[in-house]
C-alpha cells in the first residue's frame, strides 16, 4: 500500500474548512446548531483551523438516538462543528483511499452507490450458476481500533494527519479499543477502506469469477467448488483483520435468487424482496401519517416519497409505485395521492387496496418493527452448517 501526500495545511485551509462547512450545512439551514456557527462563521473556522494546526481540536461530542428501519441500530450522530472537521478531513482524503479500493466496491464513492451496485451483482447472477453470499457480524462495533489505525498509519506519510485520525477513532468504542460510530461521516470511509484487504483476497488471490461488495455486503459468483475454498479464505482473512463472518451467509445457485442489499438478485434481473415491500409500505404509511397530523410539509414529504420511489425502481418496481401512489378513495387523500404521484411521476389510478402495515417512526423508541420470516431452505442451498 503506497502512503499518500496530504498534509495537515491543506486540511486546515481556510478554503477547505469553508467548503466542509457548505457540505455538513447542506439540508440543514434550519437547524439551531447550523444558524449559531454560521452566525460566528469565520471567529468559529479560525478556532477551528487554529485547533487542527496546534492538535488540540475536540472531538466525540455525539448525540445518540435509535433508528429502526431498516433494521435497528444505535446511531451516534457527531456535533455540527465535529461534522465539519469531518467533511474537512474526508474531502482532502477521500481521493487517497479512493486509490486503494477497486471497481466493484460501491458504498461511500462518487459514481457507485446502492442501484450500481444492484446492476453489477445483475450483471454476474446472469452469467454465473452458483454464488456465495457474506457479510461481517456487527460490523462497525467489531472493527478493531489497533488494526485499522496500523492500516491508515501505513496510507498517510503525514504523521499529524494519522494523529488527527487516531484522535477521531479512539474518541468512540463499544468494548475496549473497538467500535466505530454509525452516524460519522469518517467512520463510512473508514470502514469502506478497512476492507479494501477483502476485495484484494477476492479479486486478486481467489481470482473468483465475480465479486461486489457494498460495505460489509459481500456476493461472490464462480464455480461451487472454487466459493467453498472461498468462503473458507474469506473467513480467514476477516479473522486477520479482527472481524467474523456472519452467521448466515449463503451458497446455492444463481437460479434460486439472492438477497442483497434489499432486493433478490437472480439471472433475469432483481426485485424487491419481501422484506423491502414491506418496509416500503410502512415507510409510506408512516410518511402519509405524519403529513396529515401536519408532522412534516408537503415538500419534505414529497422528498421522503422520492427517496423512496428510487429505491422502487431500481427493481423496476413501477407496478408496486401505481398500485400504492394510485390509491384515490376519499378527496383529501385524492389530492395528497396526485400530489405526490406527480413527485414520483406516477399517474393515480381510480382503484386501489390501500397498503396495509404498521406506521414506523425512524428515531424513537416507541417505534413497532416488523420482521419478516425466514425463507424456506432452497434445493441445492448451502449454508451455515456447511
Amino acid at each position: 500500500m503506497k502512503s499518500c501526500k496530504v498534509r495537515l495545511e491543506q486540511i486546515a485551509a481556510p478554503e477547505n474548512l469553508r467548503e466542509a462547512f457548505l457540505r455538513a450545512a447542506r439540508g440543514q439551514a434550519h437547524s439551531a446548531e447550523v444558524i449559531a456557527f454560521r452566525a460566528r462563521l469565520d471567529t468559529e473556522l479560525a478556532a477551528l483551523r487554529e485547533e487542527l494546526l496546534a492538535g488540540t481540536v475536540e472531538v466525540g461530542r455525539f448525540t445518540a438516538f435509535t433508528i429502526f428501519e431498516p433494521k435497528e441500530r444505535r446511531i451516534h450522530a457527531p456535533c455540527f462543528r465535529e461534522r465539519v472537521l469531518h467533511h474537512a478531513l474526508v474531502g482532502r482524503c477521500e481521493a487517497d483511499f479512493e486509490r486503494w479500493l477497486i471497481d466493484d466496491s460501491y458504498a461511500c464513492r462518487r459514481g457507485k452507490g446502492r442501484e450500481a451496485a444492484l446492476r453489477r451483482a445483475e450483471h454476474y447472477a446472469a452469467r454465473h450458476e452458483w454464488f456465495l453470499k457474506l457479510d461481517v457480524a456487527k460490523y462497525f462495533d467489531s472493527i478493531p481500533h489497533a488494526v485499522l489505525l496500523a492500516a491508515v498509519e501505513r496510507r498517510f506519510r503525514d504523521r499529524r494527519v494519522v494523529a488527527l485520525w487516531r484522535r477521531i477513532v479512539e474518541a468512540y468504542e463499544t468494548a475496549p479499543g473497538r467500535g466505530l460510530p454509525i452516524g460519522a461521516l469518517t467512520s463510512q470511509h473508514l470502514a469502506n477502506f478497512y476492507l479494501g484487504t477483502m476485495d484484494r483476497l477476492a479479486k486478486e488471490r481467489l481470482r473468483v469469477a465475480g465479486y461486489v461488495r457494498y460495505m460489509d455486503d459481500m456476493a461472490l459468483w464462480g464455480e461451487r467448488e472454487q466459493l467453498r475454498e472461498a468462503r473458507r479464505a474469506m473467513d480467514a482473512g476477516l479473522a486477520e483483520l479482527g472481524l467474523k463472518l456472519k452467521g448466515n451467509w449463503h451458497l446455492q445457485p444463481t437460479a434460486r435468487g439472492m438477497d442483497f442489499l434489499g432486493y433478490r438478485v437472480g439471472p433475469r434481473g432483481s426485485r424487491l424482496s419481501r422484506r423491502s415491500r414491506r418496509r416500503f409500505l410502512r415507510r409510506w404509511r408512516g410518511i402519509e401519517a405524519a403529513r396529515e397530523t401536519g408532522g412534516i410539509g408537503e415538500v419534505q414529504a414529497q422528498r421522503r416519497v422520492l427517496a423512496l420511489a428510487a429505491f422502487v425502481r431500481a427493481a423496476r418496481g413501477e407496478t408496486i409505485l401505481q398500485r400504492v401512489f394510485g390509491d384515490t378513495s376519499g378527496a383529501g387523500h385524492r389530492a395528497r395521492t396526485a400530489s405526490t404521484a406527480a413527485a414520483v411521476g406516477t399517474t393515480p389510478l381510480r382503484t386501489a387496496a390501500p397498503p396495509t402495515a404498521t406506521t414506523t417512526s425512524r428515531a424513537t423508541a416507541t417505534t413497532t418493527s416488523v420482521s419478516a420470516s425466514p425463507s424456506a431452505h432452497a434445493a441445492g442451498r448451502e449454508g451455515p452448517t456447511d
